[in-house]
């Protein structure tokens, strides 16, 4: 257990350590290692290097066409349409089992049902969560896992963690935010501002290597569709974690103040590296 830098409760603090690991441990190319039986480096070497492109093309795709979803379904996103976490499991192993008995290109129309399903799955651990979906924030909130759920090399060098990533979104979330908020769908269908291009590449960008890295797997020669429904199980279960972790601290924030929930954060992040607590520690990102 931590030493908290505040009064969490003891429920809070275990949801805090829970979801720090969700988030800064959180690693899909070791899980699909498992699956087809060799390191995911090597199975990306299997594609053409002309896919690269178009997986990032793909993720941008997907990432505009979330974006509509989140602005123009006023009444209700689409997190009650399947239900329970399970349920989203089981609807994407159908789409991952579709796509690794065809193969191929049809992996890059699996694709976009895939993030659909994943949007689904986001939005409905925000609602559990207590957002307020009706607010643009969070639901830019939700378009935002998708990028923390994509971490590079180059994070990695410089110890990028959760909130660091954030607040490098901070700038594009705000802006996108205040245009949408203004302009609602209307924004969507005429030409992106800078505001919302900025956020969408960043995304894209970091969505883009998950999914070549899920579509390297699913191309091993003879992975078929039962290892394909598999690997679609562990997309799903990569984002639905990395919601819930991202979710569960923003629900903290509202309870303590982020300021709070930051400080313990960076405590949980000293400690795993094996550095000494200082007191009265505050955080840098």
């Amino acid at each position: 257990m931590i030493e908290t830098a505040s009064p969490l409760s003891a429920e809070d603090t275990r949801i805090l350590i829970k979801a720090f690991d969700r988030l800064e441990h959180a690693s899909f190319a070791v899980k699909l290692t498992n699956v087809v039986g060799m390191p995911v480096e090597m199975t990306l070497k299997l594609l053409p290097s002309r896919w690269y492109q178009r997986f990032h093309q793909v993720a941008e795709a997907c990432m505009g066409q979330a974006l509509d979803t989140i602005v123009s379904n006023k009444d209700r996103l689409p997190g009650a349409r399947v239900p329970g976490d399970l349920g989203h499991k089981i609807l994407g192993m159908a789409v991952g089992a579709a796509g690794g008995f065809i193969g191929g290109p049809a992996l890059l129309l699996e694709l976009p049902v895939a993030t659909s399903v994943m949007l689904s799955a986001i939005t409905e651990i925000a609602e559990r969560e207590g957002e307020d979906m009706d607010s643009m924030d969070a639901r830019l909130a939700c378009l935002q896992v998708f990028a923390l759920g994509g971490r590079t090399d180059e994070d990695d060098a410089a110890d990028t963690g959760y909130y660091g990533l954030r607040l490098a979104l901070e700038v594009p979330v705000a802006e996108a935010s205040r245009y949408l908020s203004r302009l609602g769908h209307a924004a969507v269908n005429r030409g992106k501002p800078p505001a919302l291009v900025e956020l969408l590449n960043f995304i894209a960008r970091r969505f883009g290597l998950v999914l070549s890295e899920k579509a390297a797997a699913q191309m091993v020669p003879l992975i078929g569709a039962v290892a394909g429904a598999a690997i679609n199980h562990m997309f799903i279960e990569h984002f639905q974690n990395i919601a819930k972790g991202h979710f569960s601290l923003r629900r903290m924030e509202r309870t303590y103040g982020s300021a709070v929930i930051q400080e313990n954060y960076a405590r949980l992040r000293l400690k795993s590296r094996g550095l000494p607590i200082l007191a009265n520690h505050s955080p840098s990102f």
